[in-house]
């Protein structure tokens, strides 16, 4: 281990942490210390030093970053633990907290105790939400006019729906938005800036889970461009890895049109052409979702050590939950949501 290497520590040795601690050892900047996990095994399992107990383990390897990848009901301890600890980097799994009031408070305490709250949102790193991003700000398509993704994991029929890597998710009272369409609050906002209103129609197929997992929402972004999420978790698209991507979308604006595929990749097609050009060849990474979360991952420590300012900090995500409790609203009431 260098002496001048950033010492993380990770709590949370379940499914999807398998990505981040992947992705910490693939980062020549940083050394892993400690895992943590009330299921010491499965600490053990993931090679670095195990621990059952966060604060022990806060005590024992005092970390320049925590990543904390673990569900929002534990998010409120874990920033607490961290904080009085005096961790000054710390990175947070979304959803983020159990709602916003949740979140507000643990911001306010971070900013308060001088520490950086990263929340890991990393769907705006999957390199084909960075290259339409480019192609947008170079004027490739014009003058942007609409977006829409639809979401087709293809994974939430039945009984069994989830059960093989999250199973908490038939758990949720609140689940198409709150943890997956939350991805695309950010990725639109990302791209177009904050929406002024929203309007949604949400809905449940799978009647062995407790949240909806079906609908549409309608994003007013600035400048007159409209954003539509069309999800359903029980059909599926064309790709070899329906999580790759998670669907297919399509970005169009005065002068072209943008679309992504399930493999990753991107195209432009002129407008009134009858060819498209490659942006973004398929995606080859056999992980999640072309690497996001090494991307999202060295951005943080990049950040850390001066290279760059930060994206996704606390404060700033806490307009996706603003938005994200909007969208609710709107299904419960029928109406359209003004946000701002």
């Amino acid at each position: 281990m260098s002496d001048t290497a950033l010492r993380v520590a990770c709590v949370g040795a379940g499914y999807f942490s398998q990505f981040h601690y992947g992705a910490w050892a693939r980062l020549p900047e940083v050394t892993c210390v400690g895992s943590a996990d009330r299921q010491i095994a499965a600490a053990q399992a993931t090679g670095v030093p195990a621990f059952d107990d966060l604060h022990q383990m806060l005590a024992a390897t005092r970390p320049d970053i925590l990543d904390i990848i673990l569900p929002p009901v534990a998010h409120r301890d874990a920033v607490l633990l961290a904080l009085d600890a005096g961790v000054k980097t710390i990175i947070c799994q979304k959803p983020f907290c159990q709602d916003l009031q949740e979140a507000t408070s643990l911001t306010v305490l971070a900013e308060h105790s001088g520490a950086r709250l990263i929340i890991h949102e990393n769907f705006r790193f999957m390199p084909w939400y960075r290259a339409i991003k480019s192609e947008i700000s170079s004027g490739r398509i014009g003058t942007p006019l609409q977006a829409s993704f639809r979401l087709r994991p293809g994974d939430g029929q039945g009984p069994d729906a989830y059960l093989d890597r999250q199973p908490y998710f038939q758990q949720m009272p609140k689940f198409l938005i709150h943890e997956t369409g939350a991805h695309w609050i950010d990725t639109f906002r990302f791209l177009f800036g904050n929406p002024g209103a929203v309007y949604a129609d949400l809905r449940q197929i799978n009647p062995d889970i407790q949240g909806e997992d079906a609908g549409f929402v309608l994003f007013d972004h600035p400048n007159g461009v409209r954003a539509l999420f069309d999800g359903n978790r029980h059909c599926d698209h064309l790709a070899d890895n329906q999580r790759r991507t998670m669907g297919e979308a399509l970005f169009e604006g005065t002068e072209g049109v943008l679309t992504l595929l399930g493999d990753g990749s991107v195209t432009l097609r002129p407008h009134g052409s009858m060819e498209s050009e490659m942006v973004l060849p398929p995606d080859t990474w056999e992980g999640f979702g072309g690497d996001c979360v090494y991307h999202l991952q060295n951005h943080v420590v990049q950040g850390v050590l001066g290279r760059g300012a930060f994206e996704n900090e606390a404060r700033d995500y806490l307009e996706v939950i603003r938005i994200k409790d909007a969208i609710y609203q709107s299904a419960e009431t029928g109406q359209k949501i003004e946000l701002w």
